[in-house]
């Protein structure tokens, strides 16, 4: 399979990581393309036996999948100055925010199109991807698909695309979150003079083992909660705070403007 990526930023070399490291294409089958010249060293350095374009030289694109993952602001102005035409078996995988199937199909006057969401640990093949797919596509193409985003971590398929802009403020976005809280607690241990790296340290731990004990316990997160906090003591006096101060509704409320914000993106 040859595949070309339209956008080398972080998303886009991310993927392509992935897929050379598990060896889904060999390095000779990756075309890189970007818009920014002073990319094309640092890029080559990275991929040296890979494709690597500037997107206004590119008259023909060699590849069985187009992955576009340019920022969904630039789309509008990247689908209006391809100066190449799509051939009728090339598949197209876009993983921009809130740009619908719809829209790119007729941007680009393409029908196959799949629409991925993936998040930012995809860098460390810690991923997950919610992906949906236009009509007329294979249940075999949809597999290769699915190959290539699991190289990244793990992908759920949904039947309807609207719930993709939720995904893309559950999961795109939430990473930013958790970074949010951990700073917010590190922030507090210093303010008790416990010093920086330390606070950091008994933060980021606290962090990896709560995930590992969801993971591994049968208890419901409100049961793991009341484990922590034994009547009268140090945790129930924080939880008291937060909830006197609505924090779980103003998260809510957050990730909610996150989904109306992606829904804003396809214009």
């Amino acid at each position: 399979m040859k595949i070309a990526i339209l956008g080398a930023g972080n998303m886009g070399l991310s993927f392509s990581k992935s897929f050379l490291k598990y060896e889904l294409i060999k390095p000779t089958d990756l075309h890189l393309i970007t818009r920014n010249k002073d990319k094309i060293s640092k890029i080559s350095e990275e991929f040296p036996h890979s494709k690597i374009s500037i997107f206004d030289e590119v008259k023909e694109l060699d590849a069985d999948l187009i992955i576009i993952a340019v920022k969904p602001q630039d789309f509008q102005h990247v689908a209006e100055n391809f100066t190449f035409s799509l051939k009728e078996n090339q598949m197209v995988l876009s993983i921009m925010a809130g740009i619908k199937i719809e829209k790119i199909q007729k941007l680009l006057n393409h029908p196959l199109v799949v629409r991925a969401m993936p998040n930012s640990p995809t860098l460390l093949g810690m991923g997950i991807t919610g992906y949906t797919s236009a009509e007329g596509i294979s249940f075999s193409q949809l597999i290769n698909i699915e190959r290539l985003l699991n190289s990244t971590g793990r992908s759920v398929y949904l039947e309807n695309e609207e719930l993709l802009d939720g995904v893309t403020a559950l999961s795109g976005s939430g990473p930013a979150y958790f970074y949010y809280i951990i700073d917010a607690m590190i922030k507090a241990g210093i303010e008790m003079g416990i010093d920086e790296n330390l606070s950091k340290l008994f933060v980021k731990q606290t962090m990896l083992g709560a995930y590992h004990l969801i993971n591994n316990s049968d208890k419901n997160l409100e049961e793991l909660i009341k484990d922590v906090a034994s009547k009268g003591g140090t945790t129930e006096a924080a939880l008291k705070s937060f909830n006197e101060n609505n924090l779980k509704e103003i998260l809510k409320t957050g990730i909610l403007n996150a989904e109306k914000r992606a829904k804003e993106l396809n214009g």
